[in-house]
């Protein structure tokens, strides 16, 4: 397991928008990565009525970033490029608005990555529920972001 602290600092999220908690596994295609903090009041993307499970795309999307960035620092780059969001296809949600207790099993798996972008397949659990999956695909574009 690998707790946030090892890996955060890699991703552009910060502060409260750093959704994910701990990787319990990654290998070069895939990672389980966890959050129990969609709940929490102070997640910026709950609402009043909970968090909206469109948003679980944004922890899929996490999961990608993470995984990019373990992929990076295993082949010896401090510093993975960044990267931007850049299709979203196939979203399949469960549900309108994710349970408020319990674990987010959040996996991902990588189906192409260069260095130009990567395109990931991915699905978010709940208590062996499935919640959300989908395809994402980010783009490492050359020079500073947007």
């Amino acid at each position: 397991m690998l707790p946030k602290s090892d890996w955060a600092h890699l991703i552009p999220h910060a502060g409260g928008m750093c959704l994910l908690e701990a990787v319990l596994a990654w290998d070069a295609e895939t990672i389980h990565a966890t959050s129990e903090g969609h709940a929490r009041p102070d997640n910026p993307l709950r609402g009043p009525h909970g968090l909206h499970a469109v948003h679980l795309a944004e922890y899929g999307a996490q999961a990608m970033a993470v995984h990019g960035a373990l992929r990076a620092r295993a082949r010896g780059v401090e510093t993975a490029r960044p990267g931007m969001l850049v299709s979203l296809r196939g979203l399949e949600l469960a549900l309108e608005y994710v349970p408020g207790d319990g674990r987010l099993d959040v996996h991902a798996q990588c189906l192409y990555a260069d260095d130009t972008g990567a395109q990931y397949a991915f699905r978010i659990e709940c208590a062996g529920r499935l919640l959300a999956s989908g395809r994402s695909a980010v783009i490492h574009p050359e020079g500073p972001m947007p």
